[in-house]
């Protein structure tokens, strides 16, 4: 099938290239509106089947209060407040404000709620709590601008207010998202250029992977844009595509340029080098990319918009790279022919062979790793145990006001209230109870509710509706402090009179990882039995996908180990946090784990060539890595740099993506792929193959042994001028 598809994409390249373009033109008019139809709201990271939405849904019902939304303004003053004074004229100029708001359904302060805890231990500043109806991402923007706005133009308040509170804090971390992101990409993209060069060896071939992640984004927005129609999809998915897109291109451009020149090194005519590649590396990139969706597509299965637009994502640009590198990549080989070469190095132009020093390298690792194939194996276990142990100790987090910079009002707001305040007052554990009695049952559960440890004061219950009331309990500390989410956590386990929900900052968080605890068994199994039928599909074997799970998960492991060691524990000039929050496991997990797999594709795809040629299993083994050893870690290497720029980004939860997807794609293509698989497959030798009867006559009923590189082999002809006539192609 691939020896076909090349000899037809060789014999129709002028019709291919225009389809091609077509194709990117048709799909820049249908996504080109995507990035204005994103979504970065409250609810992109909420779980709307939690019971915490349950619970702030008859709380909106019936006051028309959302409790999600809401505003925070810290007010500073010349003189010391006074509780039972006259109000600043500061403070009074800002309730004024609020109330003037048509989005603000109710404004508290120190003297309507008559709560002194609402000003500063210094008694020099104070914060107002604004209660806001339902708003959409758009009215929310606009809201926080207007509010700033009309800040800056009083007198009485400019230099004195701070807007901070959850509304105000989404509408910034997305602006401060989409600034940093472009601040990263600005930074990578000149390092991944002058890369691209070296790697590829020239410069027509290093356009080729550049050419490819357009054509792959374009392709990509048009599928985003396609999935608005029935779903909404976050800003994050915009931002994972931009990265996997230039990655996979790198991945598969490398793997299928470089086994194109060799071709064309031992048969000049571009037909047959072509349909060579194609029956070759060709088949590696589909099942490669198969298995980069196969991992991504976990994601769907989350509830959190955010987390389900990266699997968006993810399987949409795996998708669209596999295309590109099996249908457009071609046709660009096939007209570029010899010419694939230019602006290179004469010694950049030779074949890998035995002569090149990165073979050689490469090979003496093989050869070295399989003279103690025990000893390398569990010293590289051992090391990626040890790098993961941290993760014994995780602690999980949502993100909130506090992942901001105090440069940005809301984070500013954030530090004031945890440092300044005596309690964090703003952001009370709501608890909805299901039921139309009052009276004792109620006052004897208000009583438990102060006892428990860590509560530091209960509001009287309010009657909602006639079936619901409302007590307000005070947590201490910071919400997303550890203490405030034990205290949380306590509060729910109390025995209620009658059906309780729980909603507010601390809570709304404990609901959405209960909610991602729930799934992640269903997303497990479906990324383990959709890679474990595609590497068998790919190798014929049952024992290498097993062993290849286990080595995604153990250099997954060690990722998550690294992220506790840096971002938890206050590592590498990080400061450290309460915890990791609670996505970025998730969406490390899903994307190392396909990655690696991607890579173990790669190695294992050399190596099966290798060895239906006749060779021994070790001498396959040490041939496929000394082959593959450049192409992987320079696909790694440029895919790091690329998602490692993220790490210099001013919020926790990206940098803990960028960096956690970086250390395991580098260690997977360090430890993992070039010590631990060949001193295992060392080991097991030709029990790396094996197969159950039944399987092995399945895997050849289907024809998915079949290699399909029938060509003999030649020896190198040397091109000269005039030019050697190209082989009719047959179609």
């Amino acid at each position: 099938m691939f020896s076909a598809l090349g000899s037809v994409l060789h014999a129709r390249r002028r019709v291919g290239l225009l389809l091609a373009v077509l194709a990117a033109v048709l799909a820049a008019v249908l996504g080109g509106t995507v990035q204005s139809k994103l979504t970065n709201g409250l609810s992109d990271y909420d779980d709307p089947t939690g019971q915490h939405a349950a619970a702030r849904e008859v709380i909106e019902k019936a006051t028309g209060i959302d409790p999600q939304q809401g505003y925070a303004l810290v007010v500073r003053t010349d003189g010391r407040i006074a509780p039972e004074g006259e109000r600043p004229r500061a403070v009074a100029a800002a309730v004024e404000l609020l109330d003037d708001r048509p989005e603000v359904k109710q404004v508290i302060d120190y003297k309507s709620a008559g709560d002194p805890a609402l000003i500063s231990k210094d008694s020099r500043s104070t914060v107002l709590v604004g209660a806001l109806r339902p708003m959409t991402e758009a009215e929310s923007k606009t809201a926080e601008k207007e509010l700033q706005d009309a800040v800056d133009a009083d007198p009485a308040l400019r230099g004195r207010v701070d807007l901070g509170g959850s509304t105000i804090s989404m509408v910034q971390v997305g602006e401060v998202t989409t600034k940093d992101l472009s601040m990263a990409e600005g930074l990578a993209l000149p390092v991944i250029l002058v890369l691209l060069f070296f790697i590829f060896r020239g410069g027509v071939a290093a356009l080729v992977p550049v050419v490819g992640a357009v054509f792959t984004l374009l392709f990509t927005m048009a599928g985003l844009r396609t999935v608005m129609f029935f779903d909404d999809v976050s800003t994050g998915a915009l931002n994972l595509a931009f990265a996997l897109a230039l990655g996979l291109a790198v991945d598969f451009g490398l793997l299928i340029v470089s086994r194109y020149r060799d071709e064309l090194d031992v048969h000049p005519q571009g037909a047959l080098a072509l349909r060579r590649t194609m029956a070759t590396a060709g088949r590696t990139v589909l099942f490669s990319g198969l298995t980069v969706a196969a991992a991504l597509a976990a994601l769907l299965v989350f509830p959190q918009p955010y987390v389900r637009s990266m699997g968006y994502a993810g399987v949409i640009t795996a998708i669209s790279a596999v295309v590109f590198a099996l249908l457009g990549l071609p046709v660009l080989l096939a007209l570029l022919g010899r010419r694939i070469n230019a602006l290179a190095p004469r010694r950049w132009q030779r074949k890998a062979t035995e002569g090149d020093s990165a073979v050689r390298r490469w090979r003496r690792i093989a050869d070295g790793v399989m003279r103690r194939p025990v000893v390398v194996a569990v010293g590289a276990v051992a090391i990626l145990l040890l790098i993961a142990s941290p993760i014994l100790g995780i602690r999980f987090t949502g993100s909130d006001a506090s992942a901001l910079p105090t440069s940005i009002s809301a984070g500013k707001v954030a530090q004031s209230l945890e440092k300044d305040f005596e309690k964090p007052t703003t952001a009370p554990m709501r608890i909805v109870l299901d039921t139309a009695e009052g009276g004792a049952a109620l006052d004897e559960y208000v009583g438990r509710l102060k006892d428990v440890e860590g509560v530091k004061a209960v509001a009287e219950p309010v009657r909602l509706d006639s079936a619901h009331w409302e007590i307000d309990a005070v947590l201490g500390g910071a919400p997303m402090d550890t203490a405030a989410k034990d205290t949380a956590d306590r509060v729910r386990q109390l025995d209620a009179p009658a059906r309780a929900r729980f909603t507010g900052v601390t809570a709304d968080f404990l609901s959405q990882k209960d909610g991602i605890r729930d799934r992640l068994p269903l997303a497990i199994g479906v990324l383990a039995v959709v890679t474990l039928l595609l590497l068998f599909a790919f190798t014929g074997s049952l024992i290498l996908p097993f062993k290849a799970l286990l080595l995604n998960t153990l250099s997954t492991a060690a990722a998550l180990g690294f992220l506790v060691w840096v971002f938890q524990d206050g590592n590498l000039g990080y400061a450290a946090h309460s915890g990791i929050e609670t996505t970025t496991p998730v969406l490390v997990f899903a994307l190392a784990f396909g990655l690696s797999t991607d890579y173990n594709v790669f190695l294992l795809g050399r190596i099966k060539e290798v060895r239906a040629k006749g060779a021994d299993d070790r001498t396959a083994i040490a041939e496929g890595l000394a082959l593959t050893g450049r192409t992987v870690t320079s696909a790694a290497l440029l895919f790091c740099v690329a998602v490692g720029a993220l790490a210099f980004t001013r919020l926790v939860f990206v940098q803990e993506l960028g960096l956690g997807t970086a250390f395991a794609v580098l260690a997977d293509a360090t430890i993992v792929r070039a010590l631990l698989v060949p001193a295992l497959m060392a080991l097991l030798g030709r029990a790396n193959w094996w197969a159950p009867g039944p399987l092995r006559k399945l895997h050849h009923a289907l024809r998915l042994d079949r290699m399909e590189a029938a060509e003999p082999e030649a020896k190198p002809r040397p091109v000269t001028e005039p030019r050697v006539p190209e082989e009719p192609s047959r179609v």
